[in-house]
């Protein structure tokens, strides 16, 4: 390879910048760091949506919240039956977060529990209670080595300790509004199958799992794919998930990586899978991990996937007809917003706010039904997109 060592670190301190900013306080944090800095990142220009964010969809939660209702439509689910499956499958992750030392949430807590909307788990974007989201007001931090098996052996690192990297993928997926399916993350599907076909393994194989689980939507993608049940014995978590472990933005999943490495060592012979999401589910990796060796001498265990083909036209033109495939209504002290993407009469996805001022369209949004809805939409002085009730 080209690299005989490599370090890998990251950390969030989300939780003192906004403590500090409470108090007024602009500590100095910046640092000059010698030598050469190459960005290999994502881009913010493949995550960006103008449209969506100038109708009020301007961060994960609601851009989450259109994938998990449209999700919903297709299991023809009413909200609060929803969101007890969203409490179901995250009940089990409270569990683990409540027993790990380094989670910012410890609290074990029921599927009734999450799904009750209460005050402190009050709606902050429809379906999702705010227990349900990422919690990403934290201090927390991890850091990985990775080296090759010679320099480990050079520098007296003990076998035992070794872990083995046996597959990695890594894929990318198209907007949010050009997804044929608004539901569905067929990337991050592609990441962890194609890891598994080149590990020689399948899902049965994995004793070990960590899902990437900012939302309930990038979990529920990978259950209804393999078949997994939420209350699966072997877990869907291994730190606690982005909820109640915590949600460091930048680097949740090297601490997922870490509790892998050390479930595989005390478990030697055993296999541990995690799978890292980013974005609005615009890209996924896979990692497979285990105390056996992996030969890496054909060099085809790691996997950059191809972008699927099949986007759906987006057209940023003013249209005066549209109906709705999904929506969420953000829910604000300053007031609630309704956020849609539908079609308009060219088949072009569109996007446009709902006016809840409407008494018709008010109940079609608030009812959590409207879906398939025919919407008359004129544009505002701001040139937003505003639909009622045709």
């Amino acid at each position: 390879g080209d690299s005989q060592c490599a370090v890998i670190v990251g950390s969030e301190a989300i939780s003192t910048v906004l403590a500090l900013s409470t108090k007024g306080e602009t500590p100095d944090w910046s640092e000059v760091i010698g030598g050469d800095c190459e960005d290999q990142g994502f881009g913010l220009e493949e995550l960006l949506e103008p449209a969506l964010f100038a109708h009020g969809a301007s961060g994960a939660i609601p851009l989450y919240a259109l994938a998990e209702n449209a999700r919903r439509a297709k299991l023809g689910m009413g909200l609060e039956e929803y969101r007890l499956e969203i409490g179901k499958l995250f009940a089990p992750f409270t569990r683990v977060a409540a027993a790990n030392p380094h989670s910012a949430a410890p609290v074990e807590r029921s599927a009734e529990e999450l799904a009750t909307i209460t005050a402190r788990n009050r709606i902050v974007a429809e379906p999702y209670p705010r227990m349900t989201v990422a919690r990403d007001q934290v201090n927390q931090a991890a850091a990985i080595i990775v080296a090759s098996a010679g320099l480990a052996r050079a520098l007296g690192v003990p076998e035992a300790k070794w872990v083995h990297i046996h597959a990695v993928t890594a894929a990318t997926e198209l907007k949010l509004s050009q997804r044929p399916d608004l539901a569905a993350n067929p990337a991050s599907i592609a990441s962890v199958e194609a890891a598994l076909a080149r590990a020689g393994m399948g899902m049965g194989d994995m004793r070990y799992i960590d899902f990437y689980s900012c939302f309930a939507i990038p979990v529920f993608n990978q259950c209804d794919h393999f078949g997994l049940s939420v209350d699966d014995p072997r877990g869907l978590t291994l730190t606690g998930g982005l909820p109640f472990f915590g949600g460091a933005g930048n680097n949740y999943s090297a601490h997922a990586i870490a509790e892998a490495v050390q479930r595989v060592r005390a478990d030697r012979g055993s296999f541990a899978l995690v799978g890292a999401n980013g974005g609005w589910m615009s890209k996924y990796a896979t990692g497979i991990y285990s105390c056996l060796p992996a030969d890496w001498s054909a060099g085809d265990r790691f996997a950059k996937l191809p972008k699927a083909a099949n986007a759906v036209p987006v057209s940023a033109a003013p249209f005066d007809r549209a109906v709705v495939e999904t929506y969420t209504i953000n829910r604000a002290p300053k007031g609630d917003a309704a956020i849609f993407i539908g079609r308009n009469t060219a088949g072009e996805r569109v996007c446009g706010n709902a006016d809840l001022t409407d008494p018709a369209t008010a109940a079609v949004f608030e009812g959590g039904a409207p879906f398939g809805a025919q919407l008359a939409v004129s544009q505002d002085d701001r040139g937003r997109n505003i639909g009622r009730i045709a």
